[in-house]
């Protein structure tokens, strides 16, 4: 095979999965690892792919790329919505304790199935469980059921992602302690955590899974290996990462020696 159509080929991996490894390339296309470095060099140089520790990833992955809640809401829409549904069963039917969703499309997925979802047989009929969230198309989703006391976190909305932000949504959720915080990302990786492209959703991220018992990330598999601009949790802060793919085995090993629960929906 000639180098042009090896490098077509690497192009269209990349567009297909997100990213590609180096060592995955290099078996696949029976070739040294320093072929491929210098192939994954020139594709970068001609702006098809861009190179990243281990491998490369698309030239629009990059740290700071962020799509609005709206463009992420149609995207990935079933894988979401599984993920969401796995998540759903670890909120208690009977409509005890408490529980923090945080922006984003996956998250907001779970609201839609929670207002959905009919009391289970052993509520009481005026229970109500108490879901706290800083992100508005979750709020008003939720705000006319009466089954659930929501909470609304205050603070500057970021347009980008319909949330609060800054010092004021910050403070507010460290002074809460919910059952469960769902939390969204849009990165996930062995060695830089969950990560996210601004600094003040990060704060706020951050607060969260300082604040809740139990953390629950949803991530689709676009997350996955993912890193941007900002850290705002370790694995090891995690309980429970649900998503739609079984984990490379880097990050499935990282995952699995942080003690966090992968479930696959």
């Amino acid at each position: 095979m000639f180098a042009e159509e090896r490098q077509q080929l690497i192009v269209e991996l990349v567009a297909a999965s997100g990213r590609a490894s180096v060592t995955d390339l290099a078996e696949r296309f029976s070739i040294t690892t320093e072929t491929v470095r210098r192939d994954l060099a020139a594709l970068e140089l001609a702006g098809t792919v861009r190179r990243v520790h281990g491998g490369a990833v698309s030239p629009e992955r990059v740290s700071t790329t962020e799509e609005s809640i709206l463009e992420r809401t149609v995207q990935r829409k079933s894988e979401k919505v599984r993920i969401a549904e796995a998540a759903l069963t670890l909120i208690p039917q009977d409509r005890s304790g408490s529980i923090l969703i945080d922006a984003g499309s996956t998250t907001e997925a779970l609201a839609e199935l929670l207002a959905a979802r009919p009391a289970g047989p052993a509520a009481a009929a005026d229970a109500e469980l108490v879901v706290i969230t800083h992100a508005l198309p979750i709020a008003a989703r939720l705000s006319g059921e009466p089954a659930i006391a929501l909470h609304l976190l205050g603070g500057r909305v970021r347009g980008l992602t319909q949330a609060a932000v800054g010092q004021s949504t910050v403070e507010a959720a460290r002074r809460i302690r919910p059952d469960i915080a769902f939390i969204g990302t849009n990165g996930i990786s062995a060695t830089f955590g969950l990560s996210t492209p601004d600094p003040e959703e990060a704060a706020v991220k951050a607060a969260f899974v300082q604040s809740a018992r139990r953390i629950v990330v949803l991530a689709d598999s676009a997350k996955l290996d993912a890193e941007t601009l900002v850290q705002f949790a370790s694995l090891k802060d995690l309980d429970t990462v649900i998503t739609d793919k079984q984990p490379g085995p880097a990050l499935a090993e990282a995952l699995a020696d942080a003690g966090v629960e992968v479930v696959v929906a």
